[in-house]
């Protein structure tokens, strides 16, 4: 593995005076998700001035809640979508190559339990392999009622007849959109987590800016932009009735939320190297079974939600609907007794200007660029798998809006993010692997290097990790390190809460501030609450 360049500082107090300083910025990033970092990045790598502010921290809502697969969405091709699967099949491999130590293939089963489906599935999925031409993974492949049972050995036997093989990815999300950020501020981006934006700047109807506070301090900043972008997420429309107040011109909603709800098992009930895939369930949704860090992800559901928590709660039939039909997929059954850590995500699905919202299950998945009178940029919907496409959409719309000069685009195509240098010359490590030292990719001996690399503190954290966390990745408190610098929260949210108080008082002598233990033991206590 080839020796990666010493990463780059992450002090709060040099951030903050930076954010400081009178700039005039080409492009001001509003939230800190796959998609406002997406922008981030390749607005930086193509050379414009950069600041990304987040009002929490870099994936904290919906971006490090995702089902953990990079996938081109067989879904899709049975809606007939082909122009997004073959856009997600293409990025999706470019991914796996950018993101090789955060990223990589993984083999889908499913298995058939009616003679027709065998043929019906396998032959969409030879359609799925040939979208994808050069980029696909493997091939698919048609199996025996034995070697179903050899990938899947904890599939239920009774009445299985064969199954199908093929193959998507499967990824760290949140430690990947921390690698986007911290890509970004190799290029000269700015990024800023624990900040919030509080309003738009306008001059003569158009946004030149924003104002935004700094969580910690309480200190008020105002950042002049060229193009400020509004990635926001499933909020993205607070930000767009603001502008349209202050331009006269009011802003319909263009969010419908919708919830999918995750559990997390032990590796048992699925302890292979291969995921498994419903297609269709008995109600008409999909079931995933993942091997994930070690652990299985059960889900997901797809439910219209009109409040926008930042922690939603699981509703009590969702975690019926994935339990029941687990149980008649799997040869031994998950209880909620089983249950590790629960956790829900709430999709930016765009809604047309006459729809209620009510169902969104045929709604559509792809990203909306608009840019309003005021000239601000809102970019949401989409999904990971298609972040880096997601962004230079938004950089297009702004070149066509006459906001920026037009550059060159194509420059995150092939370019690594932190970590991944020289690691795809190598074995590779699974993501389904328990986690440990191989996710910081070309890292690892930047991390083995400080104090603490000989202390494990548990779930594969060391001391020495707690401490890369606070001087090179941006965390400030317990959460940013026990839910998405390590994934122990989503993982066995019982040992992340244990957990706590040792990883504070790490983090309490790396940063001088409050940790804030007690609000993370409330909140992994959130993690194993399942609703009666």
């Amino acid at each position: 593995m080839t020796a990666a360049p010493p990463p780059l500082t992450t002090r709060r107090e040099d951030l903050m005076a930076r954010l400081a300083e009178p700039h005039q910025y080409d492009v001001a990033v509003i939230g800190g998700g796959a998609t406002g970092l997406g922008v981030a990045l390749d607005a930086a790598a193509r050379g414009f001035s950069v600041v990304l502010v987040e009002s929490y921290d870099f994936a904290k809502g919906t971006s490090s809640r995702a089902t953990k697969l990079v996938h081109g969405g067989v879904r899709y091709l049975a809606q007939g979508n082909i122009s997004l699967v073959r856009e997600a099949l293409h990025e999706r491999t470019r991914l796996l190559h950018n993101a090789p130590h955060l990223a990589t293939p993984l083999p889908f089963v499913m298995p058939s339990y009616k003679l027709w489906e065998t043929p019906f599935y396998g032959a969409g999925l030879v359609i799925y392999d040939a979208l994808a031409g050069q980029a696909g993974l493997g091939k698919t492949e048609f199996l025996s009622r034995a070697k179903t049972l050899r990938y899947l050995p904890t599939a239920q036997p009774r009445g299985l007849k064969g199954g199908v093989m093929y193959w998507d990815g499967q990824f760290d999300d949140a430690r990947l959109a921390l690698a986007l950020a911290r890509t970004a501020a190799q290029r000269g981006a700015l990024l800023v987590n624990y900040c919030a934006a509080t309003d738009l700047i306008h001059e003569d109807g158009k946004v030149v800016g924003l104002t935004c506070e700094d969580r910690e301090t309480g200190r008020r900043y105002t950042l002049r932009s060229r193009c400020v972008i509004n990635a926001a997420g499933v909020w993205v429309d607070e930000l767009r009735q603001k502008d349209g107040e202050a331009i006269g011109r009011l802003a319909k909603p263009m969010v419908a939320p919708s919830q999918g709800v995750h559990i997390v098992v032990d590796r048992a009930f699925l302890p292979g190297d291969h995921a498994l895939l419903v297609p269709r369930t008995a109600d008409g949704r999909v079931l995933f079974a993942v091997p994930w860090l070690g652990q299985v992800i059960l889900g997901t559901t797809d439910t219209p939600r009109q409040d926008l928590a930042r922690e939603p709660e699981p509703f009590r039939e969702e975690v019926e609907f994935i339990l029941r039909e687990a149980a008649r997929y799997l040869s031994r059954a998950p209880t909620r007794a089983d249950v590790k850590s629960i956790w829900v995500g709430l999709r930016p699905l765009v809604k047309p200007p006459d729809d209620d919202g009510d169902n969104t299950k045929g709604l559509s998945r792809e990203h909306t660029v608009l840019v309003s009178r005021g000239g601000l940029v809102t970019v949401t919907g989409g999904k990971w798998t298609t972040y880096r496409a997601m962004a230079e959409d938004v950089l297009e719309k702004c070149f066509d809006a006459s906001l920026l000069a037009r550059k060159k685009s194509g420059v995150t195509a092939d370019l690594l993010l932190v970590g991944g240098d020289g690691v795809a010359r190598t074995k590779r490590p699974s993501i389904s692997d328990p986690p440990g030292l191989h996710a910081y990719g070309s890292e690892q001996g930047a991390v083995l290097s400080l104090p603490g690399a000989d202390v494990p503190l548990g779930g594969g954290l060391s001391e020495a990790m707690v401490r890369f966390a606070a001087r090179y990745e941006y965390a400030r408190v317990v959460e940013d390190v026990l839910a998405r610098r390590s994934r122990l929260l989503f993982l066995d949210a019982r040992l992340a809460g244990s957990m706590a108080q040792t990883v504070g008082a790490i983090l309490a002598q790396e940063t001088g501030i409050d940790p804030r233990i007690g609000a993370f033991t409330e909140l992994a206590q959130h993690y194993l609450h399942l609703p009666d």
